[in-house]
């Protein structure tokens, strides 16, 4: 695992939530093999939208989503994320929080949870089932990032400072995450069928107002690779979805 960001001097966490331990499938910047042609780049982890810019371009990003029906096979691990978030297309910081939906052994489970990576994720301390809508907001204001996350009357969150954030991209993602909290050892994708956001807004602007990169998510991170999940060009204004295909 890495280490704590530096400059993360503040970290306020919700009461009775938990930090992830080392067992647990951990959320990473994006494994990027090519450089984007048009809209489109290709990523070994990530899948959705991406609005890029120059440092200090972002500061807001939101979304709504169900938390989707896992297609588990039996004795499958497997996992999936849906998550908002600042930085980390082009910078080594995600401020982030979002929906984890996993098979363990078979099984179906879930959980929300918030992030200021390289820093493990916290775990909302409530249950979260399929089909649950999602709210999920990430914002900076007066130099702390804070991150919401509410799910029907249940809410997590936090507040922190971190100094080294760029603020230069801002993102709503279907990850596949890792075993060691960096692109390396991306974990099998769970097969969440299709994963639908509305409500996405950067800035208080649509998400297609900022003509975002596409990303596609294939097993090399590049087009030649068979694709995992692929938002298939489905952007409307503030929604869209992502859809799985292969582990």
């Amino acid at each position: 695992m890495f280490g704590m960001a530096a400059g993360l001097a503040l970290v306020l966490a919700s009461p009775g939530a938990a930090v992830a331990g080392s067992g647990y499938a951990a959320h990473s910047v994006p494994a990027i093999r090519t450089t984007p042609v048009g809209h489109i780049s290709y990523s070994a982890n990530w899948a959705g939208y991406v609005a890029s810019g120059t440092n200090g371009a972002f500061d807001q990003v939101s979304a709504t989503w169900v938390v989707p029906a896992l297609t588990c096979s039996s004795g499958q691990t497997s996992y999936s994320a849906s998550w908002v978030g600042l930085d980390g297309w082009n910078s080594s910081t995600v401020e982030q929080t979002g929906t984890d939906a996993n098979c363990r052994n078979g099984t179906p489970t879930y959980d929300a949870w918030y992030e200021a990576f390289p820093k493990l994720p916290t775990v909302c301390p409530f249950a979260v089932a399929q089909g649950d809508t999602v709210t999920a907001s990430v914002t900076f204001a007066g130099g702390r990032f804070t991150v919401s996350l509410v799910d029907g009357t249940s809410s997590c969150g936090t507040t922190f400072l971190l100094r080294r954030a760029q603020r230069s991209s801002a993102e709503v993602i279907v990850e596949a995450p890792s075993s060691n909290h960096s692109f390396r050892g991306i974990l099998p994708l769970a097969d969440f069928q299709t994963a639908s956001f509305g409500g996405a807004t950067v800035d208080g602007e649509s998400l297609a107002a900022t003509s975002p990169i596409e990303v596609v998510m294939t097993t090399t991170g590049t087009s030649a690779g068979t694709v995992k999940a692929d938002p298939e060009d489905s952007l409307n204004g503030a929604s869209f979805s992502v859809t799985w295909f292969h582990a």
